[in-house]
């Protein structure tokens, strides 16, 4: 059984001083954010964000004709965007407006991954990763991250740097092929890591019965690895779970809050998670109780105990989270809500002890599910968000830089 981890007394304390969030008429917009020019086609989408504080990295997917598929990607060089590289293409992904392909580097070794359909069935599919060493200018493709090799859903992957490679994080149904009784098991949650030269080790079962398609997170505190993830109990409670390696060993899932989200579909909606020391901030979103909500919990002691949740935005949220760490007892969180029959992408600076700025509006987009998941991130003085633009003709990822400062 999963545990919850309940809030201590103190900061019970200080939830009750939490200053609300300023109402949608006072919140105001970024005076004149500039869209980084890069030269990103239409037919582009699901963005994804890397940083590492030596290398910031952006991967996008380009659609050609009916079928094909490219993934790119491309570097924050000198204050710039560089033009972007084709990592590979394919006829047979997996492309799906929640489930992003990736990217990430450890010590001029760059990672990637795509989801390339292992059957005929919608959702049989698997991880297929790539890896560039320093120093070579062809990509090797097709690593098979899982071992399985059942024609079932692998996807919604979590990749940090660690160590000397990356560490991976992803569901797995391996468990819900049906047997000769028509009987099917639960989404699992799983890692392993995967080194330079295409190793996977370490390959462990996290969860035995998790969400089915809601995006996983991962963070290094200064006590180890965590994994986030929204968790599926037996009666259909969707809460954030977490596990944490102390001594090379995982933990027993456990419950940040209990905010009893009972849902017997999906809500394609996962946390995200970022550490600075033992200083962890998670971000999520529920609508437990008929009430939607964004919310965001702390943690002093790398994700042990967390402190009562703050709630950043309520009913006209969508959720689609993003979170960075600023200090030991600020963060920044991103969201998507609606507002006039569309959708802000908005952010805002919030304290642990509960007090918030009033929320910027970054940009205006669709609200529909094809405008994806909003990216941000972190790098020094700068706050990089980028998202998919949609129009009536084509699709195209969109980049902003925001000065930390206006936050």
């Amino acid at each position: 059984m999963h545990r919850i981890i309940r809030a201590s007394i103190l900061s019970v304390l200080l939830i009750s001083c939490v200053e609300h969030p300023k109402k949608a008429s006072q919140e105001k917009e970024l005076e004149a954010p500039v869209v980084v020019g890069m030269p990103i086609g239409t037919n582009s989408s699901l963005p994804f964000l890397f940083s590492n504080g030596a290398q910031t990295l952006l991967s996008f997917v380009e659609q050609k004709g009916d079928s094909m598929a490219v993934l790119h990607y491309t570097a924050w060089i000198n204050g710039e965007w560089q033009p972007p590289k084709e990592i590979l293409r394919g006829s047979d992904w997996f492309v799906n407006w929640a489930d992003l392909p990736m990217i990430a580097e450890n010590k001029g070794t760059l990672w990637s991954h795509v989801l390339q359909k292992s059957a005929a069935d919608t959702y049989s599919y698997d991880i297929k990763m790539n890896i560039l060493t320093e120093g070579n200018k062809e990509w090797q493709t097709d690593i098979a991250l899982h071992t399985d090799k059942t024609p079932t859903e692998h996807g919604f992957i979590s990749v940090l740097p660690y160590q000397d490679g990356l560490f991976v994080t992803w569901l797995d149904g391996r468990n819900t092929l049906e047997n000769e009784l028509g009987e099917r098991g639960a989404m699992t949650l799983r890692a392993a890591e995967l080194s330079a030269q295409g190793l996977i080790s370490a390959e462990s079962k996290l969860d035995a019965r998790v969400c089915d398609c809601c995006s996983t997170t991962a963070a290094v505190t200064a006590k180890g690895l965590v994994v986030l993830y929204r968790d599926r109990s037996e009666d259909e409670i969707r809460d954030i779970g977490i596990v944490r390696q102390i001594n090379g060993k995982w933990t027993t899932p456990q419950i940040i809050h209990n905010d009893g989200w009972q849902i017997k579909g999906c809500p394609v909606n996962g946390p995200k998670a970022a550490a600075l020391g033992n200083t962890l901030a998670v971000a999520w979103f529920t609508g437990a109780r008929k009430s939607p909500r964004v919310q965001l919990a702390f943690s002093g002691d790398g994700g042990a105990h967390f402190d009562a949740p703050i709630s950043v935005a309520g009913a006209s949220s969508l959720g689609r989270v993003d979170v960075a760490v600023l200090d030991a007892d600020t963060a920044l969180i991103s969201w998507m809500e609606t507002h006039d029959r569309q959708a802000q992408l908005k952010a805002a600076r919030v304290s642990r002890r509960g007090m918030h700025l009033v929320p910027k509006v970054i940009t205006v987009m669709d609200a529909s599910r094809a405008s994806g998941f909003p990216q941000m991130q972190v790098v020094g003085e700068n706050i990089h968000f980028a998202w998919t633009d949609i129009t009536d003709e084509n699709t195209q990822v969109r980049v902003t830089t925001v000065p930390v400062a206006d936050f």
